[in-house]
C-alpha cells in the first residue's frame, strides 16, 4: 500500500462503549507521530469523545461515516491505511466496511465473534482483498487472539524443537469478567439470520466452516465444542472439572482457518477444542454440568424467540443493551488466563499461557484491538505476506505477539 493516505488508523465506532476504551488506549499507546482519526455517525459525539482523551488526541481528525451510507464508508476506507471497527453486530452493520476496504486495499481489524459474517465476507470479498493487498482481519479481541496466537506459538515451538506436528490440543479458559451487550447482540443477530435461512445453521455447527479449502482439512473424525469432563483428561497434572466454553465454537473455527491459511502446517492430525474451568470444589461437577446445559438451553431459547416478533421484543427488554458495560473499577478488576495444552507426533507435550489484566470483553479487548490496529499500520515489514479475509495469527503472527508482550500481556510456551 502506498503511503499516501491521510491517516494511519481510523477508529470506526469510536463513540460506542468499547470504541471509547479503544480510543483511550490508542491515545496512550500510539506513537506521537501516528495520524489517527475517530469515525462515527455523530460529529457532536465524536467531538465529545476526543475531548475526553487528553492532549495526545487533541489534533485527531473526526470523520462522519455511517454503515448505512456506502459512499461515506468508501470515503473513510480510501483515506486511511487501517480501519479498526467496533461497529456490530457485524452481520447487520459490518459488510459495507469490508467491501470498502477490500476495494481500496485498506487493512481492517474487527471484534466479530460471528462465523456467519466471516463466512459471508470470505465468499464475497476474499479474492478482491487478495488482489488489492488488503488484510481484512477478523476477531481481534479476547475472541479470538489468545486462542489463535497460542496455537500458532505452540506450532512454532514444536518446529524449533523438532518434535513433530501438533495433534490433540485443548485450551482451558479461566477469567473474571462479564458478557457485553454487544456480544449478546451479536449472538442474537446470528439466531435471527438462521431463523430467516435455516441453511446457515451448518456454518455454526461445522468445525471447518471457515476453512479456506475443505478438501485439505485434517481427517480426524468428529470434533465437538460441548464438554463436561475432568481436567486430568487433558493433562494428568490438572485438578477439577471443565465445561463448555461459550466462545469455543467461534474461536476453534478461527484457529482452524489459521491452520489452512498458513498451509495446514499445524499437522495432518491436528485436533483442537476449547473448554473453561469449572473449579475444584466438590460442587464443580454440578457447576460444569450447569454451564454446559445452560449454554445449550440459552442458545435454543434464543433461536426460538428470534423467530417471532413477540420473542424479539422480549429479548430486547431482558438482555443487556449494546454499547453498555461495567464501570471502571469492575473493568480493572477483571483478568483472563488461557492455558493451551498440546501433544505432538513425537510424544512431546507443551503448554502455552496467554494471560492479561482487565475485564476480557472490555479492558483487555481494547488493548488487543488497539495493538492489532497499530501492528497493521506500523509493522508491515514484520508480518506474513498474506492478504484477504484473514485471522490474527495468519495476518500478524510474531509481530502482534511482540506488541502484546510489550503491552504487558503474558505470552509464553513451555514443555508440559
Amino acid at each position: 500500500m502506498a503511503d499516501t493516505r491521510e491517516f494511519d488508523i481510523a477508529l470506526f465506532g469510536a463513540t460506542g462503549f468499547v470504541g471509547k476504551l479503544t480510543a483511550l488506549y490508542l491515545a496512550g499507546a500510539a506513537p506521537d507521530t501516528a495520524r489517527i482519526a475517530l469515525a462515527g455517525r455523530s460529529l457532536d459525539k465524536l467531538t465529545a469523545v476526543r475531548a475526553e482523551l487528553g492532549p495526545a488526541a487533541a489534533n485527531w481528525e473526526l470523520v462522519v461515516a455511517d454503515s448505512t451510507d456506502q459512499p461515506s464508508i468508501d470515503a473513510l476506507a480510501a483515506r486511511t491505511k487501517v480501519v479498526v471497527t467496533t461497529v456490530g453486530p457485524y452481520l447487520r452493520y459490518g459488510m459495507p466496511l469490508v467491501a470498502a476496504c477490500a476495494k481500496a486495499g485498506t487493512h481492517y481489524a474487527d471484534l466479530t465473534g460471528e462465523p456467519l459474517f466471516i463466512r459471508d465476507a470470505i465468499d464475497r470479498y476474499h479474492e478482491q482483498a487478495v488482489e488489492t493487498g488488503a488484510k481484512i482481519v477478523n476477531s481481534c479481541g479476547y475472541d479470538s487472539i489468545p486462542s489463535d496466537l497460542s496455537v500458532y506459538l505452540l506450532y512454532k515451538r514444536s518446529v524449533e524443537d523438532n518434535t513433530g506436528e501438533l495433534e490433540d490440543t485443548t485450551l482451558i479458559a479461566s477469567m473474571k469478567g462479564g458478557a457485553s451487550g454487544g456480544t449478546i447482540d451479536s449472538g442474537r443477530a446470528m439466531m435471527e439470520a438462521i431463523a430467516a435461512d435455516s441453511t446457515k445453521a451448518s456454518v455454526l455447527a461445522h468445525p471447518y466452516s471457515l476453512s479456506p479449502d475443505k478438501t485439505m482439512d485434517p481427517d480426524v473424525g468428529r470434533q465437538t465444542d460441548q464438554a463436561l469432563m475432568r481436567a486430568s483428561a487433558i493433562h494428568p497434572g490438572l485438578d477439577g472439572w471443565v465445561a463448555t466454553f461459550i466462545m469455543g465454537a467461534h474461536n476453534t473455527k478461527i484457529v482452524r482457518r489459521s491452520n489452512g491459511l498458513l498451509g495446514w502446517v499445524y499437522g495432518k492430525n491436528f485436533r483442537y477444542r476449547e473448554v473453561m474451568s469449572a473449579g475444584k470444589s466438590p460442587a464443580a461437577p454440578l457447576v460444569a454440568a450447569g454451564i454446559a446445559g445452560g449454554i445449550v438451553a440459552t442458545m435454543a431459547a434464543g433461536a426460538v424467540l428470534s423467530r417471532v416478533s413477540a420473542g424479539r421484543k422480549l429479548l430486547d427488554r431482558v438482555l443487556p443493551k449494546p454499547g453498555t458495560g461495567p464501570d471502571e473499577k469492575s473493568r480493572n478488576s477483571g483478568w483472563f488466563t488461557m492455558k493451551t495444552y498440546a501433544h505432538t507426533t513425537s510424544g512431546a507435550k507443551y503448554v502455552a499461557t496467554f494471560s492479561g489484566k482487565g475485564d476480557p470483553g472490555y479492558q483487555a479487548t481494547a488493548v488487543l484491538l488497539g495493538e492489532s490496529g497499530l501492528c497493521l499500520a506500523f509493522d508491515t515489514g514484520k508480518q506474513p505476506e498474506l492478504a484477504g479475509i484473514l485471522t490474527p495469527a495468519a495476518a500478524m503472527g510474531d509481530a502482534l505477539t511482540e506488541r502484546l508482550r510489550a503491552a504487558g500481556m503474558t505470552i509464553e510456551v513451555d514443555r508440559a
